[in-house]
């Protein structure tokens, strides 16, 4: 049958669009189809058949199995027939009939395909969302209200329909058509019928996403909210921790004069939210848990497995309890025990010493803590003291290492990087230029310079010792003469520096050394020359 190429392609063309679906699967789903109104028109389910779509050309081509013996000519064929039909056909293979005429189907077999290729185009169409969603479970997304129903609201969220039920709504919210929220995905299902994916917005998860969205500490780690419970639409309690101690969890969650903490209220539009610091003392975190009311004590209840019995004072007791009951219930939520809340009057009344049996839950807490941190201390120790056991005595340990061997276990000792070379060399030349200079600079003094510079300190010296005379000391005096002089006298001592020596010679290191001792018996200890400063100044 000839098929309108424009049509066709049309069809695909809205099917891809509408659905999101590849051309491929939409080619697959109406071979399917028709594979399955050619068997219901010759009236032979298991009938073979070869369908093919080409350029807008539909052909339904029925085929038969070649066997060696035929039993069912309906299904098969021999050997020989096939091989004169197709001399290379082999047992197993499919030999192709006569083109079928689609357009000889009624309006039955049309209904049939129909609905095949519906229900292989939703049968990818879930395949497709469940790929998309199934791994983002508990993530909050942003979605747009398509309908609403009095049992349920639609949202769409993207590639998918989802479904808001009634139970998973929040109770003080009305929602319309149009309407941006954002809800929180609970479960994505493959199969059964209606909606694939479903949403939330009374779950406590997206009030967490809601904090790890609007504050950066939560959602780098460093602030983590150990515990929450919610009364959606009225209250919530969350418990955070620290993990730095110089971030205060409770203001960063709040935020500079509310505004993270207002932003996530308007978001739950009004739902109150309360911020505490989360403790592993279980007495200390009821405590908190209960705020704004007072506790004076908390110690177990031996009637209730994993119960505890909470004293208040008696003024603080509605509070303690909240509106029908609230407070109690997200304490409950919040710490997973059993929370009996009773007043001090009637602790009294019963006998009962709540003090001392709280001390003695405290007391517990505190030795199991320090058994805990003993416990860390000793595995730390045992660690070290197996890592020192792995290490030999320094006294058999052999130090003499082969050039090669040493190279073999160290690979990359000697790799350096193009900036080190240049480094080194850069070094090197350095200090042969410096030595280089060194030379020409003792090359340049002459010996009369020298002489002439040295004979200056004699003479006065050999004066002062002739005469045996001590001449007094006078005060230093700060003059740009001496300043000079004292330079000159720097700039005539040798400045050898033992990094410089390895440049030298042999016979250059006697030369420097006997020049040292010259300079050195220059100088006599018993003599002040600043005495001879004014000869100077001259």
């Amino acid at each position: 049958m000839k098929v309108n190429v424009e049509q066709l392609k049309a069809a695909f063309l809205g099917i891809e669009e509408d659905r999101q679906l590849s051309p491929e699967i939409v080619e697959n789903a109406l071979k399917d189809a028709l594979t399955k109104a050619y068997q219901k028109h010759v009236g032979l389910s298991d009938a073979h058949v070869r369908v093919e779509i080409d350029k807008g050309n539909i052909h339904v081509i029925p085929q038969l199995e070649v066997v060696e013996e035929v039993t069912d000519d309906e299904f098969e064929i021999s050997l020989a027939d096939a091989q004169a039909v197709k001399p290379d056909a082999q047992i197993g293979d499919m030999i192709d009939e006569e083109e079928a005429d689609i357009s000889e189907f009624d309006r039955v077999e049309v209904v049939l395909a129909k609905n095949v290729m519906k229900q292989k185009i939703r049968e990818a169409e879930k395949q497709i969302i469940y790929e998309e969603y199934h791994d983002k479970v508990d993530e909050m997304v942003s979605g747009r209200i398509e309908t609403v129903e009095d049992k349920f609201v639609i949202v769409n969220i993207g590639k998918a329909s989802a479904m808001l039920r009634r139970s998973q709504q929040i109770p003080t919210e009305t929602y319309t058509e149009g309407q941006m929220i954002n809800v929180v995905i609970t479960e994505v299902n493959q199969e059964g019928k209606g909606a694939q994916v479903l949403v939330s917005r009374s779950t406590p998860t997206l009030v967490r996403r809601l904090f790890e969205k609007d504050v950066p500490e939560i959602y780098q780690g460093v602030i983590e909210i150990k515990a929450i419970a919610r009364e959606p639409g009225e209250r919530c309690k969350i418990a955070v921790y620290s993990h730095n101690e110089n971030i205060d969890p409770i203001g960063a969650c709040i935020g500079p004069k509310g505004q993270r903490v207002q932003k996530i209220i308007e978001e739950l539009h009004g739902e109150k939210i309360d911020i505490f610091e989360w403790s592993d003392n279980i007495s200390e975190f009821i405590k908190n848990a209960l705020s704004p009311a007072e506790t004076i004590a908390v110690f177990p209840n031996e009637n209730v497995e994993r119960g505890l019995i909470v004293v208040v004072p008696d003024n603080q007791l509605s509070l303690a309890i909240g509106r029908k009951g609230k407070n109690a219930r997200l304490a409950v939520k919040l710490t997973n025990r059993k929370i009996d809340i009773k007043s001090v009057s009637e602790m009294e009344e019963q006998g009962i010493d709540y003090m001392a049996l709280a001390d003695a839950m405290q007391e517990e807490y505190e030795q199991k803590k320090a058994k805990d941190l003993a416990y860390r201390q000793q595995e730390k120790i045992d660690a070290l003291k197996n890592e020192a056991q792995e290490i030999q005595d320094v006294e058999d340990v052999d130090f003499t290492y082969g050039e090669e061997e040493f190279e073999e276990e160290n690979p990359n000792r000697n790799v350096k990087t193009m900036f080190e070379d240049e480094q080194e060399k850069k070094e090197q030349d350095e200090m042969e230029e410096a030595a280089r200079l060194a030379k020409e600079m003792r090359k340049n003094k002459s010996a009369s310079d020298v002489k002439e510079y040295t004979s200056k300190f004699e003479d006065f010296a050999d004066a002062s010792n002739k005469s045996n005379e001590q001449p007094a000391a006078k005060p230093k005096k700060k003059s740009e003469p001496k300043e000079t002089a004292k330079v000159e006298i720097e700039v005539k001592k040798p400045a050898y520096d033992e990094q410089m020596k390895p440049i030298y010679s042999e016979e250059e290191l006697e030369e420097i050394e006997e020049a040292e001792d010259e300079e050195n018996d220059r100088w006599d200890d018993d003599i002040d020359y600043e005495e001879f400063d004014s000869y100077y100044d001259d």
